[in-house]
């Protein structure tokens, strides 16, 4: 029996938010404290990323080897490996914003999901520059 992929869609969301709020990655002021290099650093942000880079060799490494996806579904990884002019201004606004606020959008929907207030401010900026970039590509097209 196959398990529909909406569930499997959210145990894995479930999972990964249970794992941003056991680590505190969740709290903004936690990734600040990371991004302070010259104050009171907090490295706790960087042994969550070595646990993930872990984990994400080893999925794509399995990733590569499959033409379907466990559910059955294409496998579509990325394929993209040129350093473009866009991708260095995206990366550079992530980082500003992530910088600014203390979320990226993982964390920010599970601090919204915990009522947290600021980020209440930083879903609605995400949402609305996703849909000035849809506004964008749809224009440049």
């Amino acid at each position: 029996m196959r398990v529909p992929a909406i569930i499997v869609s959210f145990a894995s969301g479930l999972l990964f938010g249970l794992g941003l709020m056991l680590s505190g990655m969740a709290d903004p002021a936690k990734v600040l404290g990371f991004l302070d290099l010259a104050g009171n650093w907090d490295p706790s942000l960087a042994f969550v990323m070595i646990g993930a880079i872990g984990v994400g060799v080893f999925a794509f490494a399995v990733a590569r080897r499959r033409k379907s996806s466990w559910l059955g579904l294409p496998m579509q990884l990325p394929t993209a490996t040129g350093i473009t002019p866009r991708l260095l201004a995206g990366s550079a606004l992530f980082g500003i914003g992530w910088g600014v606020a203390g979320f990226c959008p993982g964390p920010a929907l599970v601090a919204l999901g915990m009522g947290e207030g600021k980020a209440i401010a930083f879903v609605l900026a995400m949402l609305a520059g996703m849909l000035v970039f849809e506004w964008l590509e749809a224009r440049r097209r």
